[in-house]
């Protein structure tokens, strides 16, 4: 074993939420309007968990394994508790003692497998409800938990009404598939050598991948944490590193860190490896983990680090509120940015040297992220998913502010441009994202997003992108909040929330002082308010739904020197809403730059704006500009009659919208020339692709010329450009367009065609040097091709580039230029029949490969940073296929894409492969993909290849495709249903492939199923399809997700939440008797069920859900409708009643014996795991449990306990058979608790 390692951890919390009194249901937050949990976040108080203890004593990077057990301390708050739930996935779970008691318990991740058995269904609707059940089943939040641990009755016999109970927990975990990740480097040597490493990693709450936690952002507690690792490795972790401390031998050591700060279990991490350390030199409290060798690297990336703290500081008016902060750098992590209390892990690839541009500010921005997460997200924690949006706002906001301080003025409105702009088509093309859903109870119609095919009641049923947009609109809305309220006001709320958050954090438990530390949405609008005076409420709401769409065009009244401005509104298409309220208009006029608000009512269009200048014929007079610049104009091109330049609506972005404005060419080329914004800049070359002028061309090359203009926009103004360029083909004179500007600039004086030695010392330059060659090759010809001299000057360029004299690298920019060789592409002219050879190829496309090729072997052996120019070569090569010149051909792909490549490498590899797919309708490549999403290492590419599957799908619902086949059907069902049940955001993928797919309902090319039964939640009533006819099968599966096996109609259900339950139990024949037991076992597998017959669930439920139910019923908490899944137990219940032989007089088995014999299963039972395992311990670790307990209540229940062990022997058989058939996904994870070979507990 190489590293071994303990930790221990304590925890000063209230579990308020996780505690089951007998006789009390778990309560479910008590929402007041506004959504927010009223009092304390569980409802009820039930205990107050204090110092928890984790220790985790083995860490082995060979097996990649990790044992360790967890201590919790609770003070009960009521007397006779009787059960904890806590939060554990993947672990498994030796045993459980409470205060020196072996303690029975339960083990139920009802995520595991979504849905059970489930072979007819396959439509979306039902998968995403009952998701959101299966998620709902387990959220801490609502006092629910994977593990349920029974307290034995004899602690309470003891006299002491309100003791102590310590709970002891003992844990491993076996090659964790979340959670944690282990990165072991195939080569020679030592672990420590070959820079073996293990990290924490996951998408909100997902500690419970590895220890026992209250896995809630609402729980705070105070930490202490312990790791014994090998000497030659590091453990990096919250907290302050107390002490580090060798064992006798000296070959492993101990660190023990301290979190005193009150902090959510989500909120830990840890990081072990061989990792080389630098302390800050301007911080001292800050230090610096990279792994070896890349030291140099990270001294460079961190220099400025100091500075983002400054800044945060000083705008906050606060210390930084943690002792310490540790930057940990890792390979393949899962996202570039994860912020965890007092430390960060980071993307090792965010590291670079000095002599790299392009990265600079992208890793800089990314740091400035993580701190200021550090301040809202973990010191400051959520109340609950609904404010989330909160913690997000602020973050992103006080981030934009160092973008404008670091990056200036102008790069922070690009990017609030940027970001709007992604919103705005978000929210047009899937809906409006809503930033704090209150979810009313009741019918299917309160649901806040039905245009969305999942659930937005929890994080972990959001597509990934969706939650991205949530986060973009989060700071655009506290954005505007800023232009409500001012600036001023919003920095003293900061302060305000995190003044009273450490003023909290100091003291020692007190629950309601802590709870300072944790935001809602209401305390938040309520803090705005006392410090502004303002109610900001109706603007979150507005701003809530969807974006504004806003057409603009005007007339000018001469006679009454009027500007008559008309101003519509879109508001029927999706994703849009209606706007009312105040809208800036800026115009400028001959004599100034003037602004004017308007109100926009219901109904009114038309707004007359006073001009304040007459138009001048001949008078020559300066213009004054808004910034106050005084400029001259040639007027020649404007109308004589009317004194506007040109007219902006909202140019501040105050509202979330989408503008197009009708204004005259001219118009946009002043706004273009003379408009000091960034943004009206980029929205007037936006505009003039419209108009291809010489005079819109002259308007661009100015921009072009203009050293003084923002670099972003003189970059778009080159693709404008090109585009006017081809529009005006026919009379277009003089070189190719920016040929003359590119020479003038970039090449020597004496000879044209050669471009000087590199030097990069100006950044502006640099930029434009890289984009106007990649725009210069969209220039096209009459004949549609790239004019042969801009070819030979692109060829040229790369010819002469010489980087020897320049202190900065170039690898970006020779990757633009095989960007720009490849632009230059037109579809090959084929002729009939022709074999595609080299031999055959275009001059010109030789040329082009040649150079292709000649790069890719140069990479081999001297690589660029990233790979930057490989991937670009990857690209090229695809677009050579696509455009008919080389044979396409999957294979130079795929070896690119393997495991040991460059990340960014095998994206592009796998972006060129899901075209592939797509255009050769190759199912061959399909597979490979989809198998790499199921067994690659790394889990950023998984994700990448589901989301470029999204974005570029080989087929989509509305297209036929040879591709859609039911086995591809059952591959992305089964990988959805239980192949990602470790990775939230890799399941949420695979759910946005299906939905893009085969969409909401069935997909086309399954078969119709013979017979449904569908149940009908809202009416009360069961329907009977004989034969499910196409359309109205479809209407009738959304309609109600659940296909409910009744015995009897004669009960009425009422759906407790708004989406139907989603229960599958079988179908079973109306009002027949449920003979279905006896003739299963002569009905053949996966047969389609005949009227009268059970769906081949039915017989592990009789049995399973039997006992289920009497586990329940024994608590005198029969029915508790308040949860998912006690509602589904409730219906579990009814069935069960009408088909079990009643023996009076026998009262049920022990608790304890029956929660052992327990299948460790969601109360739809899995499919093919019936009574059999044993619950959630590996045999043998289970059996000392079953011994202790049989002695204890032997001879009270004989008789009963005889008949339960006959069923399970019964169903064993039965089980065995049914193995053999299709051995199931999960019987081998470590959350089913038994290995394959493993004895079960009831032999």
């Amino acid at each position: 074993m190489t590293g071994v390692w303990t930790f221990q951890l304590i925890i000063y919390c209230r579990v308020l939420t996780t505690v089951k009194v007998s006789g009390v249901p778990g309560g479910v937050p008590g929402v007041v309007p506004g959504g927010v949990p009223g009092g304390v976040p569980g409802g009820v108080p039930r205990g107050v968990l204090d110092s928890p203890v984790v220790c985790i004593s083995n860490i082995n990077f060979q097996r990649k394994s990790v044992i360790g057990f967890v201590e919790l301390t609770i003070f009960p708050t009521v007397v006779n508790l009787n059960r904890i739930k806590l939060n554990s996935k993947q672990c498994r779970i030796y045993r459980v003692r409470v205060n020196e008691l072996e303690a029975p318990f339960l083990y139920n991740d009802p995520t595991l497998e979504v849905c059970h058995n489930e072979s007819k269904q396959r439509n979306l609707n039902y998968f995403s409800s009952a998701y959101t059940a299966a998620v709902g089943a387990v959220d801490p939040d609502a006092g629910h938990g994977e593990l349920v641990i029974k307290i034995p009755s004899e602690i309470w016999k003891q006299g002491d009404d309100m003791k102590v109970l310590k709970v002891y927990i003992e844990f491993s975990l076996d090659q964790p598939k979340g959670g944690l990740h282990f990165v072991v480097p195939d080569v020679e040597g030592s672990m420590a050598e070959r820079g073996a490493h293990v990290f924490s990693f996951g998408f909100q709450n997902s500690t419970r991948f590895w220890f026992p936690c209250v896995d809630s952002y609402s729980e705070l507690c105070t930490w202490k944490l312990e790791f014994t690792v090998d000497a030659s490795m590091v453990a990096v972790s919250c907290g302050d590193l107390v002490e580090t401390v060798y064992t006798h031998d000296m070959r492993k050591k101990a660190f023990h860190y301290v979190l005193t700060i009150p902090t959510a279990a989500p909120n830990i991490s840890l990081a072990v490896g061989p990792f080389e350390i630098m302390v800050d030199p301007y911080m001292h409290e800050v230090t610096h983990f990279c792994l070896p060798q890349l030291l140099p690297l990270l001294k460079h990336s961190m220099s400025y680090l100091h500075e983002i703290f400054e800044f945060y500081e000083e705008i906050l008016t606060c210390r930084y509120p943690y002792s310490c902060f540790k930057t940990v750098f890792v390979d393949e992590a899962y996202m570039q940015v994860s912020a965890y209390a007092s430390m960060s892990i980071f993307s090792t690839n965010l590291l670079h040297s000095a002599m790299i541009i392009d990265q600079t500010p992208l890793t800089r921005r990314c740091l400035a992220q993580a701190l200021a997460q550090q301040f809202f997200g973990c010191f400051i924690s959520r109340m609950s998913w609904g404010d989330e949006w909160v913690l997000k706002g602020i973050s992103g906001y006080i981030y934009g502010l160092y973008l404008k301080k670091t990056f200036g003025v102008n790069e922070y409105r690009h990017w609030i441009k940027e970001e709007l702009d992604k919103i705005v088509d978000y929210e047009l093309k899937m809906g409006g994202v809503l930033l704090h859903p209150t979810f009313s109870g009741g019918k299917e119609k309160d649901n806040p997003t039905p245009h969305l095919h999942f659930s937005i009641k929890h994080p972990h049923t959001l597509s990934w992108e969706y939650y991205k947009m949530f986060q973009c609109k989060a700071h655009l809305v506290m954005r505007l909040i800023e232009n409500r309220i001012s600036m001023e006001f919003m920095l003293q709320v900061f302060n305000k929330l995190l003044s009273l958050a450490s003023t909290a954090s100091s003291q020692k438990y007190q629950s309601q002082m802590w709870s300072q530390m944790l935001v809602s949405t209401h305390g938040f609008l309520k803090s705005i308010s006392n410090v502004s005076g303002k109610d900001i409420g109706p603007l979150i709401k507005q701003d809530q739904s969807a974006v504004v769409k806003f057409f603009g065009s005007f007339a000018f009244n001469r006679k009454r020197n009027v500007l008559e401005l008309e101003i519509r509104q879109d508001y029927t298409s999706p994703g849009t809403q209606k706007y009312v309220g105040p809208i800036k208009v800026t115009v400028q006029e001959l004599d100034g730059s003037f602004n004017h608000m308007l109100q926009i009512e219901e109904n009114s269009l038309k707004h007359d704006i006073p001009c304040h200048s007459k138009s001048r014929r001949n008078k020559k007079k300066k213009i004054p500009l808004m910034n106050g610049e005084e400029v001259d104009m040639d007027l020649s091109a404007m109308d004589a009659d009317s004194p506007l330049l040109w007219i902006r609506i909202d140019p501040d972005m105050s509202i979330l919208r989408k503008v197009e404005f009708e204004q005259a060419d001219f118009m946009w080329q002043y706004q273009l020339r003379y408009e000091r914004d960034v943004v009206a800049q980029e929205e007037a070359i936006s505009a003039l692709e419209k108009f291809p002028t010489p005079a819109s061309r002259l308007a661009l090359t100015d921009i072009l010329e203009q050293d003084q203009c923002f670099y972003k926009v003189r970059m778009q103004a080159c693709f404008c450009l090109s585009k006017i360029a081809n529009a005006m083909v026919s009379t277009w004179q003089g070189p190719p367009a920016m040929k003359s500007l590119f020479t003038r600039m970039f090449c020597c004086k004496s000879c044209p065609n050669i471009v000087k030695t590199n030097n990069f010392i100006n950044f502006q330059s640099y930029f434009l040097q890289k984009t106007m060659p990649v725009a210069m090759a969209l220039l096209r010809d009459v004949q549609n091709l790239c004019p042969k001299d801009v070819l030979n000057f692109i060829l040229d360029l790369i010819k002469y580039n010489d980087n020897r004299k320049n202190k900065f690298s170039d690898n970006y920019y020779r990757a633009e230029l095989i960007r720009a060789l490849t632009n230059s592409l037109t579809p090959a002219i084929s002729i009939s029949n022709e074999v595609r050879t080299v031999d055959n190829l275009n001059s010109d496309v030789r040329l082009i490969l040649e150079e292709i090729t000649r790069y890719l072997n140069m990479e081999k052996l001297l690589p660029s940073y990233r790979n930057t120019i490989t991937v670009s070569c990857l690209r090229a090569i695809r677009e050579l296929q696509k455009n008919g010149h080389i044979p396409s051909d999957a294979s130079l792909f795929k070896s690119y894409a393997e495991y040991g490549h460059f990340v960014d490498v095998r994206v592009a590899a796998l972006e060129a492969l899901v075209d592939y797919t797509r255009v050769e309708r190759s199912s061959a490549e399909m597979q490979w993909l989809l198998s790499m999403v199921q067994t690659d290492p790394s889990h950023y590419v998984r994700h990448k290849v589901l989301s470029m599957l999204c974005k570029n799908p080989p087929f989509t619902k509305a297209s036929d495709s040879a591709l859609c086949n039911e086995a591809l059907v059952d591959q992305l069902w089964k990988l959805m249903n239980s192949g990602t049940s470790h990775d939230w955001r890799l399941r949420c993928d695979a759910v946005n492939l299906y939905y893009v797919m085969f969409g909401l309902t069935r997909p086309s090319c399954l078969p119709l199923p013979e017979l449904g039964l569908v149940l009908n939640l809202k009416e009360k009533k069961a329907v009977l399809n004989p034969t499910i006819k196409p359309e109205m099968g479809a209407g009738a599966l959304v309609d109600t997700p659940a296909s409910i096996g009744i015995h009897g109609v004669g009960m009425s259900y009422s759906a407790v939440d708004e989406e139907p339950d989603p229960v599958s139990l079988g179908v079973c024949g109306v009002g027949q008797p449920p003979q279905g037991l006896k003739r299963k076992a002569e009905t053949p597998l996966g047969s389609p069920p005949e009227p009268g017959q059970v769906l081949q669930q039915q017989d592990d439920d009789a049995r399973t859900g039997r006992f289920k139910i009497r586990f329940n019923a024994m608590e005198d908490e029969d029915i508790d409708m308040d949860t998912v899944h006690d509602s589904q137990a409730f219906i579990h219940h009814h069935l069960n009643l009408l088909e079990r032989p009643s023996t009076p007089g026998k009262e049920p088995p022990s608790v304890e014996q029956t929660m052992l014999s327990m299948p460790a299963t969601p109360v739809p039972a899995f499919s093919k795991e019936s009574a059999s395992l044993s619950s959630k311990h590996g045999g043998e670790h289970g059996h000392h449990h079953h011994h202790h307990h049989h002695e204890h209540k032997k001879k009270k229940k004989k008789h009963k306990h005889k008949h339960k062990h006959k069923h399970k022997h019964e169903s064993k058989d039965k089980e065995k058979d049914r193995d053999r058939d299709n051995s199931h996904a999960f019987s081998n994870s470590p959350a089913s608790g038994r290995s394959l070979r493993s004895p079960s507990l009831s032999d």
